[in-house]
């Protein structure tokens, strides 16, 4: 990154604890279904993951809502299941349903036999990185991304997404031990994944813990954040320069929790008061809040008022403004333009 801009340097700026000019935003999910010029890609490469595999196009999803839009950040076009299929479970989308796995993890010998490190069957997504990030030519940071041990676990053992992910808690409380193996397994692998995107051309690297809210209180630690916190320890000790954002979505007892990890920011969902953790965490890194929902509304009145509610939020304190949650496919783009612009306009209010 060229570091005599301060435009291209906000988000890496705000990673460090320090103060820009004005917070940068990006948008969870920001390349992808929401827009037309994503749809008119997806219509014509049917499957999900073969469009995920194809580099040019790929890198080009990733560059789409930059043409569009004045972003601080370019997410790589992938998906957090990338794993789990490269581990060979078969994973497939399905319309209206989601990801399906042909090959769920039923038995010990299934989570036995599983890789601790399938990195080289991964190489499509770090192409992608690289020439996402010769085509950026230091416009903006690029995010590289995985889910977290516990959320690909849910997948693989349920087999889909899943309410209540009953299958995989269940395996919590009847089989610590092989859960713990299939965590620890996917840990490893989380670790090499993101190594391997960093050394690819990832400015920054997220980790999506994005159903540790399933798990009751007596295994989030357990079973969820302790794999995290091994994750980012790791990450720091081999690319301390590389900064990492962690969500999940979590309620706010845990996004506390959250805080206390190795992570440079916290995403925090947009269930949660985000004005309560800024009062609680003043000096942490926080990422979030708004209401996906707020996008979808025939006038940009709502998103306005949800953009400003989350700068006011945000104090004095660092902040990247985002969503709670990933865009939604139903977003409007004349709001997402609305958002955006609230937050380019914005002046805090003196003290």
């Amino acid at each position: 990154m060229n570091p005599t801009d301060p435009i291209q340097h906000r988000l890496c700026e705000t990673l460090k604890g320090k103060t820009t000019d004005r917070p940068p935003i990006w948008l969870m999910r920001q390349a992808g279904r929401y827009l037309p010029e994503y749809r008119a890609i997806r219509s014509q490469v049917p499957d999900f993951m073969t469009l995920c595999k194809n580099t040019d196009l790929a890198v080009e999803i990733t560059l789409q809502p930059l043409e569009r839009f004045t972003l601080d950040a370019a997410i790589i076009f992938s998906d957090i299941l990338t794993i789990p299929d490269a581990m060979g479970l078969g994973l497939t989308f399905v319309p209206g349903q989601g990801p399906v796995f042909a090959h769920p993890l039923q038995e010990a010998s299934h989570i036995e036999r599983l890789s601790h490190d399938v990195t080289q069957d991964l190489g499509y997504v770090f192409d992608a990185i690289s020439h996402a990030q010769r085509a950026l030519n230091h416009r903006v940071p690029l995010i590289g991304f995985s889910g977290s041990p516990w959320t690909l676990a849910a997948y693989m053992v349920e087999g889909q997404s899943s309410p209540d992910f009953s299958k995989a808690l269940a395996l919590c409380h009847d089989h610590p031990t092989l859960m713990h193996a299939l965590l620890q397994c996917l840990a490893d692998n989380v670790i090499a994944y993101c190594r391997a995107q960093i050394e690819a051309g990832a400015d920054v690297i997220m980790l999506f813990d994005s159903w540790g809210g399933r798990l009751p209180d007596a295994l989030y630690d357990a079973m969820s954040l302790a794999y995290v916190r091994m994750i980012l320890s790791a990450l720091h000790a081999s690319h301390p320069n590389t900064p990492t954002i962690l969500y999940a979505k979590v309620p706010y007892a845990r996004a506390l929790n959250l805080i206390d990890t190795q992570a440079s920011a916290v995403g925090i969902s947009h269930e949660v008061d985000l004005a309560r953790v800024r009062t609680s965490c003043p000096n942490a890194v926080l990422q979030g809040n708004i209401d996906p929902t707020s996008l979808n509304a025939n006038t940009s009145e709502s998103v306005i008022q949800a953009t400003r509610k989350c700068l006011l939020a945000q104090g004095q304190g660092p902040a990247i403004i985002n969503l709670g949650h990933g865009i939604r496919p139903d977003a409007r783009i004349e709001n997402v333009h609305a958002l955006i612009h609230t937050v380019h306009q914005y002046q805090p209010p003196t003290s």
